[in-house]
């Protein structure tokens, strides 16, 4: 005869090797979604490196195909040999470097360029010398736009203005260090990648968020979510 539980009888708990079973399930799914995290992470900072080398390569073979610089590209000699400028306005004043005027964006005008002479994917379109203001430009794998510019605005500049890439901002302190010990030396003040203020990078109040000045070391650990930085040329 089958013996059934009397309601008297006390519940029967989890045993030791039950609790152990569940903890280790629980042990497994932690670590699965914080390595899933860490390759996301490690994939943006790729993403970025590989953009920046992209733009990089494009400029240079603008250069080296047109003998002039791709933003400031005058726009008679634009509409003359790449194919799909809608104009003689779309272009810069020929001065040999990529900033902004108040006749031209020539910091945007130069995906202008290089998208009509092939050397970047994408359509951007102008009709003069400011682009579309419905344009998409080039994102960062954050959504921020990345821009192309002859300025100082990177840290250790000392007032000196330099062609440098921008990668925008919201991008983490994390992945801007990984980027660094990457492709320079791994400090934020020195070097060809340095920390941009560019657009909001390092929000309130400022740089300090980033990365600290005694060491010129990215704040990896803390890791501030509205970073930027700047690859020099």
């Amino acid at each position: 005869m089958l013996a059934f539980p009397t309601m008297t009888e006390a519940p029967r708990g989890f045993t030791l090797i039950e609790l152990a079973i569940v903890l280790v399930v629980i042990g497994l799914l932690l670590g699965g979604i914080l390595k899933g995290q860490e390759l996301i992470e490690s994939a943006r900072a790729r993403n970025l490196i590989s953009q920046m080398d992209s733009i990089r390569a494009a400029y240079y073979a603008f250069q080296d195909k047109y003998r002039a610089v791709p933003g400031d590209y005058p726009g008679p000699l634009a509409q003359a040999n790449l194919a799909g400028i809608a104009n003689d306005q779309v272009g810069g004043n020929g001065d040999g470097v990529i900033r902004d005027t108040p006749m031209a964006r020539e910091s945007l005008l130069v995906w202008v360029h290089l998208s009509h002479a092939n050397l970047i994917s994408g359509n951007y379109q102008a009709s003069g010398g400011q682009p579309d203001p419905l344009a998409e430009w080039p994102r960062n794998p954050y959504g921020a736009t990345l821009q192309l510019q002859y300025d100082a605005l990177f840290t250790g500049s000392g007032g000196t203005p330099r062609l440098n890439l921008k990668t925008g901002n919201q991008v983490p302190a994390k992945i801007l260090a990984e980027i660094d010990r990457k492709i320079d030396d791994g400090r934020a003040n020195t070097g060809q990648f340095r920390f941009s203020a560019f657009d909001g990078g390092g929000g309130p109040p400022g740089e300090s968020r980033c990365y600290d000045a005694r060491t010129g070391l990215w704040r990896a650990a803390e890791n501030e979510a509205n970073c930027g930085a700047s690859a020099l040329f």
